[in-house]
């Protein structure tokens, strides 16, 4: 029997009812099995959280990545982990927020606040979702380029076509998209398990790495790559994705339902985002291990370090491995970048468009900026719209963060699944953090 209580009594709480569910083709489509083991029931939620993970290792993070570890060693692997910790509160708490309301968080947000507010909301993030497509647009050109000496102008038109990549998987099951993204996390994650034995790392300086220091605070060219590995980590379009594609998942709609649904999303998102972790740290350590050690302190980007890496090594597998990978991160990120771009539209806008135009209207906004600066500047300025658009990502991130935990820690829209006091003061306490530095990032960006 449904407890009323745990349905949706918080719908008095929100100024909009009958919202239609969030990507409504694939809505509650996978169903979870009620009895059998806790294993059977996790591996029915495992999914959403390799999807939301994708965003943590997209290419706008491995310049960040490589300046760190080339500059200043292994010493900022500490903020990587910092910054993964943050990452899966945060998920957990949009897990919680669609599972719990059966909102994403875009509707949420339309269900709030007045129209002026969403509309502004649903701009910042809009160019957010922009500016990370650019960064995946760009990462598989260049990947393209290096792999196979395809033009930029040529790989940055060929990821038009990803769009319809998406459609047909989605169009087959969710659970295709799912498999996929965990294919390329793997084999991104098997490229770097080679590179790392190949670039054979100083283990004890390694794991030192991952323990804070003050440095990172008292040196202001550490603190800055650290601010910018922190923006370039935490993805503001994720929490809207994570709080709708944890609705795909058939649970049942009762308190102690929705329960279990929270335990094993948060397990899911969890797990995934360990998985991230290790790719961003492994970017970090090779780019230590080779470019720190020969004293190239300067290398910052993807080019370059695909370069030095095989006179590095000493063998060409590294660059090939290391270009493989990133191709891999650049399809991986666009699956989820075109997916948040339908959920933020329909959440904020109520706005109902076919899949494949929604995405071909995604996709566009993110190639027309990067084909205008490749035909004018190559690749030196798509190295420049790369920075750029992590500035953009940090500077939209707080818009996103605030109302998720507004909203989660609201006991009249969540009901007895409101967070904590010891949630809400940690949730704070992140959101606090990532707002000074994202502001102290966007001062010195623009007037440092």
């Amino acid at each position: 029997m449904i407890d009323p209580s745990a349905m949706n009594p918080n719908d008095d709480a929100w100024r909009n009812k009958g919202s239609q569910p969030s990507l409504p083709e694939v809505h509650r489509s996978l169903q979870v099995p009620t009895k059998g083991s806790w294993l059977k029931k996790f591996l029915a939620f495992a999914g959403p959280g390799y999807l939301v993970a994708v965003g943590y290792m997209d290419p706008g993070n491995w310049a960040t990545d490589i300046a760190g570890g080339a500059m200043f060693g292994y010493t900022l692997l500490s903020v990587i982990l910092i910054s993964n910790l943050m990452a899966i509160l945060l998920q957990a708490l949009a897990g919680k927020l669609g599972i719990v309301t059966g909102r994403d968080l875009a509707q949420a947000c339309r269900d709030h606040y007045s129209k002026p507010v969403v509309f502004t909301l649903w701009l910042l993030c809009e160019l957010a979702i922009a500016a990370c497509d650019l960064a995946e647009v760009i990462g598989s050109a260049i990947a393209l380029n290096l792999l196979f000496g395809l033009p930029l102008m040529y790989g940055v038109l060929i990821t038009v076509l990803d769009v319809f990549i998406v459609l047909l998987l989605q169009n087959k099951g969710f659970r295709y998209i799912e498999r996929l993204v965990i294919v390329l996390i793997f084999t991104i994650g098997a490229c770097f398990i080679t590179e790392i034995f190949l670039s054979n790392p100083d283990t004890p300086a390694l794991f030192h790495g991952f323990i804070p220091t003050h440095h990172i605070v008292t040196n202001p060219a550490m603190l800055y790559i650290a601010i910018g590995i922190i923006g370039a980590t935490v993805m503001p379009h994720n929490l809207y994705l994570h709080s709708s594609i944890v609705q795909t998942r058939r649970y049942e709609q009762t308190e102690l339902g929705k329960r279990e649904a929270i335990k094993y999303a948060t397990w899911d998102s969890s797990i995934a985002l360990f998985f991230a972790l290790f790719i961003n740290a492994a970017i970090l350590i090779i780019s230590a291990a080779t470019f720190h050690e020969a004293g190239m302190t300067e290398v910052a980007e993807i080019g370059q370090a695909y370069d030095l890496l095989t006179p590095l090594l000493g063998t060409a597998v590294g660059s090939i491995l290391f270009g493989v990978a990133l191709l891999a991160s650049g399809q991986n990120s666009t699956l989820t970048g075109t997916l948040a771009g339908q959920i933020v539209m329909e959440g904020f806008l109520n706005i109902r468009l076919k899949p494949w135009l929604r995405r071909l209207i995604t996709r566009l906004i993110a190639i027309i900026p990067a084909v205008i600066v490749t035909a004018i500047s190559g690749e030196s300025g798509t190295a420049q719209l790369l920075i750029l658009s992590q500035i953009i990502l940090s500077f939209q991130l707080s818009f996103a963060v605030v109302p998720l935990i507004q909203f989660t820690s609201d006991k009249k829209k969540m009901g007895v699944f409101a967070n904590p006091l010891w949630m809400k003061l940690l949730a704070w306490f992140v959101a606090g953090i990532i707002i000074a530095l994202n502001i102290f990032l966007l001062y010195r960006t623009f007037f440092g």
